[in-house]
């Protein structure tokens, strides 16, 4: 893809190296891959598994871009992308250690503490704890400029009131990381913002998980009542969250499984067409393919730029949309293609997915940001609001 004056997509191909740690995943998800149920398999980077997850830190395929002072590895952001497309296409359960490995362990490395990478990054690359986002709250969804949540100083550090939303994987986590209001400005609703790490097993913290249409519950509402936390707690500088959550999110949106979420659906519908596929099947099939592989080059792109020190978050906010676009018509257009209905009360792989799919794809647009915002966030770098 060409560079234009808007966006910056250039063309970035994977070294030759990067085909040998190909071979090594696969050989890895082959042998150590648990078997589930097709809905189980459609959760994908959402899925939880405290082992899988050990196996991968054994594998050294957590924090693989971090200093090895910090328990990381000091691979390449291509080679971490190889494993992450590796484990995505495979549907592997890699929820417990996603956050923390995406976002939460860069935005230390950015802003944290001497301290605070010395604790927390070792402990995630090993697999023993998992963090969460605590960044949506009531009320105020993906407009991270009204949070309400306070966090006041006192007498040794802050004392938090206030209740987060849709927190994913909350009820499994050991911290999250929090964007607090330390102060508020009539003047600027971005200033007054601030992140810190919080210790989930605190006094006056609870935790409700919210149900999906699933019957799932890795949403959660998190409750803050006079928490106290320590001065250290604090991530980077106070008032200084807005910048560092926008930072921290060029990680979450551009990545591969902005796109491959849904694969699966995909391969089993291509599976159930067999080797002879009508016309339209031909070109919805065609369509579905071309668009993910666009994608995955786009992608690709800002994983190149994140490894380069770039600022991509013009660029990840555009994959961001147009992968949930994508994921989200995909279940429509194969339930068009193949006439059976979606249902969860069969042993068929298809329908299962199709039905798992249908039902879920909904949230697509709402984590990591609602359309509505990406595309406010992407017209107002472009000087058009």
């Amino acid at each position: 893809m060409s560079t234009n004056a808007f966006f910056n997509f250039e063309s970035v191909t994977l070294p030759p190296e990067t085909e040998a740690l190909r071979r090594e995943a696969r050989s890895f998800l082959k042998e150590n891959l648990p078997e589930r149920e097709a809905s189980e398999r459609g959760r994908t980077w959402g899925g939880f598994d405290p082992q899988f997850t050990k196996k991968m830190a054994q594998q050294g395929w957590i924090g693989m871009t971090w200093p090895k002072r910090y328990g990381g590895h000091e691979r390449t952001a291509l080679e971490r992308y190889v494993v992450l497309e590796e484990m995505l296409v495979a549907d592997a359960p890699v929820g417990g250690h996603w956050i923390g490995d995406r976002q939460s362990g860069p935005l230390l490395l950015n802003f944290g503490t001497e301290e605070q990478r010395q604790f927390y990054l070792p402990r995630i690359a090993s697999g023993e704890i998992y963090l969460c986002i605590g960044m949506s709250e009531p009320d105020s969804g993906s407009d991270l400029a009204s949070v309400r949540t306070k966090a006041e100083k006192c007498d040794g550090g802050y004392r938090v009131n206030g209740r987060k939303l849709w927190t994913s994987n909350a009820h499994q986590s050991h911290y999250m990381i929090g964007l607090f209001r330390t102060h508020t400005d009539s003047e600027n609703r971005h200033a007054g913002l601030s992140q810190f790490l919080v210790d989930l097993s605190l006094p006056g913290i609870s935790i409700r998980p919210i149900p999906d249409m699933l019957g799932q519950s890795h949403f959660n509402e998190v409750t803050f009542d006079d928490v106290h936390l320590p001065e250290e707690a604090l991530v980077g500088k106070e008032g200084a969250g807005w910048d560092q959550v926008n930072a921290e999110l060029a990680f979450e949106r551009s990545g591969p499984e902005r796109y491959l979420s849904s694969y699966l659906l995909l391969v089993e519908a291509i599976r159930l067409i067999g080797k002879t596929p009508t016309q339209m099947q031909k070109q919805a099939v065609g369509r579905l393919v071309a668009h993910m592989m666009t994608l995955r080059r786009m992608s690709l792109s800002i994983a190149g730029m994140l490894h380069d020190g770039q600022d991509p978050r013009r660029e990840a906010s555009v994959v961001k949309d147009l992968g949930t676009a994508f994921e989200q018509e995909l279940p429509r257009i194969v339930q068009s293609m193949i006439e059976l209905e979606p249902t969860l009360a069969t042993h068929d792989r298809y329908t299962e997915l199709l039905s798992y799919f249908t039902q879920i794809s909904p949230a697509f647009s709402l984590r990591g940001g609602t359309r509505e915002i990406l595309r406010g966030m992407i017209a107002r770098s472009l000087g058009l609001r």
